[in-house]
């Protein structure tokens, strides 16, 4: 073989190399020299300049580029200022738009090569650009979504630091977004709620749930650090990968709220106590009876020293038992004021409530078992709400027995949280009934004997200790209420 056929093979190897490296470029390519004509062209500018290489190749500029491109962006002067200077020109806006066609917006880069031409590459960024203005309308969407919310919405990153903070924020806190801006979340809280708010973003990191709670917003309309009580959701905020990177925090002002359900609780315990009447009046009467005996006694003239001492000491015993029961009442009675978690023994919740109701079962002829064998489950809570729900649990238990019968309570531990139920041998709940007991207004007393409202509170409180309360029954074999309550951290 001779050195020009050599030589003519390899500049056939070299061109077909050269136009499969050219048509491999995903973007637009003409190659262009200094007389402003198109030596070639790859594949991706061909297909989507609807030509060929007939009616491209070896063509002017001017007849391969429609007019109103080259006016309006000036390329052939750019061009010749490439091929004047030797350097490129990157990353120039090109908008074009055929007669029929929508809109098509491409960037493109002149650059210097060999043999007195140049690289002309186009990339169509039309969709790019489509998706980000769509992107920039639902961030915009959602931004104003966020900003017309009547709640609180904030967001922090995974140590508390505040991020982002809406208009409802601004308006209750008083403090405008600049202000909180890369602060820390708890420093606009209660004080004492600092631990509150790492162990939560702790939690929603580990568990990847939404967690609930309720504590005071600091605003500049109130004194001693107390806050407008709020009911705080803290949701995981994800980042591209799936990864927990922070916390989306909405918060619901519960003023007007609490102002209700306080009302409707106190009317509640009325209900109760009217309930509870008779057993403590017959409870009291006894203690009354024996005072009035032993002083009767006393009267007389002809009582030795040590009868007399015997008649003083059941006076004085039998009035302190009657003390305690009013004591215990009055207690229960005013107890719904008081609305600060604190630590909260619920065995001895549990003990105070039953002895309340015991003297109403005896009535009734009902025995009370409380099977609690520790002396001490602590959980955060109201003792008072928790007492309002045992108290009202109880007393539809004795209701459910009109003809008598055992109510049991039990209390035992399961993991991290504390099971109490409360047992009756009563009429049961129908089953259709099962799903709305819990249900405002929803009552199976005959009218005018019941409000309908007590299981209502019962399940409103016990979503406020983030607990869980449900009914298992069938009808005429009894009534299973199940409270679960999470106990307190490190007990």
């Amino acid at each position: 073989m001779s050195d020009n056929q050599n030589i003519k093979d390899a500049n056939i190897h070299f061109e077909l190399l050269y136009n499969t490296l050219l048509d491999a470029i995903p973007s637009s390519v003409l190659m262009v020299d200094d007389k402003l004509y198109v030596v070639s062209a790859n594949q991706n500018y061909l297909l989507k300049s609807q030509r060929n290489r007939a009616n491209t190749f070896n063509r002017p500029l001017a007849e391969v580029f429609p007019s109103v491109i080259l006016e309006n962006t000036g390329l052939e002067e750019r061009i010749r200022t490439v091929l004047r200077t030797r350097m490129a020109i990157s990353a120039q806006k090109m908008t074009y738009r055929a007669p029929g066609v929508p809109i098509r917006i491409y960037y493109y880069s002149i650059l210097p090569v060999p043999f007195k031409q140049v690289m002309l590459i186009m990339e169509d960024v039309t969709e790019q650009i489509r998706l980000s203005e769509e992107v920039r309308r639902v961030e915009r969407h959602l931004a104003s979504v966020v900003e017309s919310a009547s709640d609180i919405v904030l967001s922090t990153d995974m140590d508390g630091r505040v991020l982002t903070w809406n208009s409802a924020a601004e308006k209750l806190s008083g403090l405008s977004s600049s202000e909180v801006q890369g602060q820390f979340f708890y420093q606009f809280c209660e004080v004492g709620q600092k631990q509150t708010v790492e162990e939560t973003l702790r939690y929603i990191n580990r568990k990847n749930e939404s967690f609930t709670t309720e504590f005071g917003l600091l605003t500049p309309y109130v004194s001693n650090n107390v806050g407008i009580l709020i009911s705080w959701v803290f949701s995981p905020m994800k980042d591209d990968y799936g990864q927990t990177v922070g916390a989306v925090i909405v918060g619901r002002d519960l003023a007007e709220r609490r102002k209700l359900e306080l009302q409707l609780r106190q009317s509640q315990k009325l209900s109760a106590l009217g309930i509870m009447a008779g057993g403590i009046a017959h409870e009291i009467r006894n203690p009354l009876a024996v005072c009035s005996s032993a002083a009767q006694f006393l009267l007389s003239d002809d009582v030795d020293w040590d009868f007399r001492m015997q008649c003083s000491m059941k006076i004085q015993a039998n009035i302190q038992k009657a003390s305690a029961i009013i004591e215990n009442l009055l207690r229960f009675a005013r107890s719904s004021l008081d609305t600060e978690m604190t630590e909260v023994n619920l065995c001895a919740v549990l003990k105070d409530t039953a002895e309340l109701v015991e003297n109403q079962a005896k009535v009734q002829k009902i025995k009370v078992k409380l099977l609690v064998h520790q002396e001490i489950i602590w959980v955060t809570g109201v003792a008072g709400l928790l007492q309002q729900v045992f108290m009202n649990l109880f007393l539809n238990a004795i209701n459910a027995m009109p003809s008598g019968g055992s109510l049991t309570i039990t209390a035992k531990i399961l993991d991290d949280r504390v099971v109490v139920q409360v047992v009756d041998t009563g009429v049961g709940i129908p089953l259709g009934d099962l799903d709305n007991i819990f249900d405002p207004f929803h009552t199976s007393s005959p009218v005018g004997q019941g409000t309908g409202l007590g299981l209502s509170i019962c399940y409103s409180i016990i979503q406020q200790h983030l607990g869980s309360i449900r009914a298992e029954s069938q009808l005429g074999e009894g009534a299973t209420i199940i409270v679960t309550l999470p106990l307190l951290i490190g007990s």
